[in-house]
């Protein structure tokens, strides 16, 4: 689809070369009727230039290439209605190249936002990396986190300040879709103050994209979805998002063993293969289940959590089960899991992660935030 569409701004571009031929009388132009003057024709070069840098641009994934798009569109269609007759038929074209560069202008303005955010959330990140876990650390918990940690690496290496992490996933936005839908995300997570933003992309088709940003700051959840970074459809906050966010960040906790050791977070052991948790952060208190086996690693977190925000939202039991483990930087933990909703109508499974990478500490900020 992007070939067809490069294929199309070309072509309109170089089309905008015939105004400027017969302007300077290089040769007859049968399909322009009406007069141009050099200068207008000058116009009509200027455009056809326009066009043919944007192709180029967007060809290379340029991320300003959006501004010369709408320059080349706006001065277009001026020329197509200055010679309304002989030109109309532009509109069209002109019309797609309009979409496409609002929707990469949308793109851009919704990465900013993004990268403003997690700048400011990384900034207020307490480190405390010289700090490295010990056995005595562990004496608190229940003995099948003290197990968990020793089995994931954890003990003898520095706590966890914050981390990065690069995930793509399969999803279902509704629980009578058939199809899964592609995404990546990247989150930043911070663990001092118990912080995450994450940031996904969902392909619908090749024109339609979901972009989503779910944040929990301050005790605070947020979650914002828009149609091509344009058109909002989710804009969220609320306290029943406080408590579902702070739950999530809970059970991430399966990414960063060092956070069972956090002072918001008390342990209550249930039985010899689970324990419950319970985090209170700035107002916001929530709890889940961990589910570990004979080997120690964690196979399954569950919590009752609030699906939606609405007034009428209720709580149902949300599970993460974990799938697959893999080593990153030193420490073992889940790299495949699915996260399922248990409604009165029955399972929806909507996400199938799968963690690519994780950075922790400063290795987590080396760099751009975001590819």
């Amino acid at each position: 689809m992007k070939t067809v569409f490069l294929i199309i701004v070309f072509l309109h571009g170089l089309l905008h070369l015939l105004g400027f031929v017969k302007a300077f009388g290089f040769r007859e132009v049968r399909e322009l009727t009406l007069h141009i003057s050099k200068p207008v024709g000058f116009v009509w070069l200027i455009a056809s230039l326009l066009f043919l840098m944007y192709g180029i641009l967007y060809g290379l994934n340029f991320k300003y290439a959006w501004m010369s798009g709408l320059i080349a569109v706006i001065l277009s269609q001026i020329l197509v209605i200055m010679f309304w007759q002989d030109a109309k038929f532009g509109t069209l074209p002109n019309l797609l190249i309009l979409l496409v560069a609002m929707a990469s202008f949308g793109h851009y303005n919704f990465q900013k936002r993004i990268q403003q955010e997690t700048k400011k959330l990384l900034s207020q990140a307490v480190s405390k990396e010289n700090k490295i876990i010990r056995e005595s650390d562990l004496r608190e918990l229940p003995a099948s986190v003290q197990n968990w940690l020793r089995q994931s690496g954890a003990v003898g290496k520095p706590l966890t300040s914050l981390a990065k992490v690069t995930q793509k996933a399969e999803m279902k936005m509704q629980p009578d879709q058939n199809q899964w839908r592609h995404a990546e995300a990247i989150q930043y997570t911070t663990i001092y103050n118990p912080a995450f933003i994450w940031s996904v992309d969902v392909k619908m088709n090749s024109l339609l994209h979901f972009r989503g940003r779910d944040k929990f700051t301050n005790g605070k959840g947020e979650m914002l979805i828009k149609i091509n970074s344009l058109v909002s459809v989710v804009d969220e906050q609320g306290e029943k998002l406080d408590e579902g966010s702070l739950q999530r960040y809970l059970g991430e906790m399966v990414w960063f063993p060092s956070l069972a050791l956090s002072p918001y977070i008390t342990w209550e052991a249930i039985n010899e293969s689970a324990a419950k948790a319970t985090m209170t952060y700035k107002g916001t208190s929530g709890s889940g289940t961990f589910f570990f086996n004979e080997d120690a690693e964690v196979t399954e977190f569950s919590a009752w959590r609030y699906k939606g925000n609405e007034v009428e939202a209720k709580r149902h039991k949300w599970v993460m089960k974990v799938l697959d483990y893999e080593t990153f930087e030193g420490l073992k933990v889940p790299s495949k899991m699915t996260s399922t909703w248990k409604l009165d109508q029955g399972d929806w499974t909507w996400l199938k992660l799968e963690v690519t990478d994780i950075k922790y500490n400063e290795k987590a900020v080396s760099g751009h935030l975001f590819p």
